[in-house]
């Protein structure tokens, strides 16, 4: 159990890194919050997925704590200013 834990939380790191790194300076999140997010959505994806399979699939669960620090740093990531949407001008 507790080196699932670990496993799962070195996994959440090891993405919240790696979208540190590889993303553009203006799409990426910031770093201690993204570095907080992955680990902590690694645990919470690990033990929900370890509490619906079991201990037994090891290799599913963190697959699965992965998916969800990839989703969660997802929602951190920005948009570049060109892209940002900008109001319709009202009519008169």
């Amino acid at each position: 159990m507790l080196w699932e834990t670990i496993a799962f939380a070195v996994a959440g790191l090891a993405v919240a890194y790696a979208a540190t790194r590889l993303l553009s300076q203006s799409r990426r999140p910031a770093t201690p919050l993204a570095l907080v997010t992955g680990p902590v959505a690694a645990l919470v994806g690990g033990s929900i997925a370890r509490t619906v399979l079991g201990s037994a699939l090891f290799p599913v669960n963190l697959g699965l704590s992965v998916a969800v620090a990839a989703a969660l740093l997802s929602v951190l990531i920005r948009r570049p200013r060109t892209e940002r949407h900008r109001p319709a001008p009202r009519p008169a």
